[in-house]
């Protein structure tokens, strides 16, 4: 029998799911809901969905799966709209938002009305957005994680998982309040982190605009992430408020110990905090998705000569390998510049740098 599954929200995590359960179900039909009547023709156009819907009651009333595919403020006032609409008793809710308890707060509306509710978190994304970007293959090897109730029958759990199965994702299991107090620590925290260092810079500029062209290397790197949306941010510390104030307070006292060790010049207690710093950082996975999208770049050694560049992107256009972002890194006269380019995924950073190869280009990866 035909299932329907409605999607609602259709940017790059939307899109990706329902491409990702279009490969792995048979007879299923995906709807989909976008206030932007222009985004979602194009993911018709792009068969992202079958067909959409004008409203979320209608999306909603035949479906046997619903994604909520927005913002966690914006999730917030789907469920409110769902708890007033007569859907399937069999149907399975869940979201896509980066904090859980909040959400799973709403949820209990849901339940009291006999629906399963299950809070859900990809934890991958891209550098590009939007549904022109979804890619079934975008949460393959990433975390996926699900916030069930926890009266949830495990068979609807198992279900769900089903319909998610053409992700690829790694499924894990965890209540809300650890989830936040997890994403907190290693997302939502270093996004304060690179938002707070930018407006030190910007502080700066303001007296010595000197400072923007030297922050145009190594700190627009580590600082990437400060440019996502403002909107999705903003919701997000409201609902993860509690953990935060408290991470905050421990870095708080975290940046006066260092303060005292610059203060005392204690050469060994600096050397140790950044000794032990790099030793667990160097651990962590490499190939593992985490919570903050990686950056699959590599960095190609090219000469000073006119059309040099152009070789390198012709080389891997020829072998179709697609670049998501190129940038020169340094180009002096007389000696190597330095290409990085970005990827979508590592098998292509993989074939980049073998057919690079090839062509006596040499290239590098930074750990």
């Amino acid at each position: 029998m035909e299932k329907r599954v409605f999607v609602i929200g259709l940017g790059l995590i939307g899109g990706s799911i329902a491409l990702a359960i279009r490969r792995a179900q048979e007879d299923v039909t995906i709807v989909g809901f976008e206030i932007n009547e222009e985004r979602l023709g194009l993911a018709k156009t792009l068969n992202v969905i079958d067909e959409g819907a004008v409203s979320i009651v209608q999306g909603a009333k035949d479906a046997d799966l619903i994604i909520i595919s927005a913002p966690v403020g914006q999730a917030e006032e789907i469920m409110e709209t769902l708890v007033n609409i007569e859907m399937k008793p069999t149907v399975i809710i869940t979201d896509v938002g980066s904090t859980k308890q909040q959400i799973m707060s709403k949820a209990i509306h849901l339940h009291k009305k006999g629906v399963t509710f299950i809070g859900g978190h990809p934890m991958a994304g891209s550098h590009k957005s939007g549904v022109s970007a979804a890619r079934p293959h975008l949460f393959e090897n990433a975390f996926y994680i699900l916030t069930p109730e926890k009266n949830t029958p495990a068979a609807k759990i198992e279900e769900l998982k089903d319909w998610l199965s053409g992700t690829k994702a790694n499924f894990l299991i965890m209540s809300p309040k650890e989830h936040d107090e997890l994403t907190g620590a290693v997302s939502h925290f270093p996004h304060i982190v690179a938002a707070s260092l930018v407006h030190q810079v910007a502080a700066i500029d303001e007296k010595n605009s000197t400072i923007s062209s030297i922050a145009a290397g190594g700190f627009r790197d580590i600082t990437r992430i400060a440019s996502s949306s403002p909107t999705m941010w903003r919701d997000i510390l409201l609902h993860n408020k509690d953990t935060l104030l408290a991470l905050l307070e421990k870095w708080r006292i975290e940046m006066d110990r260092v303060k005292d060790m610059i203060d005392t010049m204690d050469s060994d207690a600096i050397y140790s905090y950044f000794n032990s710093a790099k030793e667990f950082r160097d651990g962590l996975p490499v190939k593992q998705k985490g919570a903050i999208p990686s950056f699959y770049d590599l960095y190609v050694d090219v000469p000073d000569h006119p059309g040099s560049i152009s070789e390198v992107t012709s080389i891997l256009a020829k072998e179709e390998i697609s670049i998501t972002n190129i940038r020169i890194i340094e180009v002096r006269e007389d000696i190597m510049g330095v290409l990085r380019l970005s990827f979508r995924n590592e098998d292509d950073r993989k074939r980049a740098q073998i057919c690079l190869a090839k062509h006596q280009f040499e290239s590098f990866i930074e750990m």
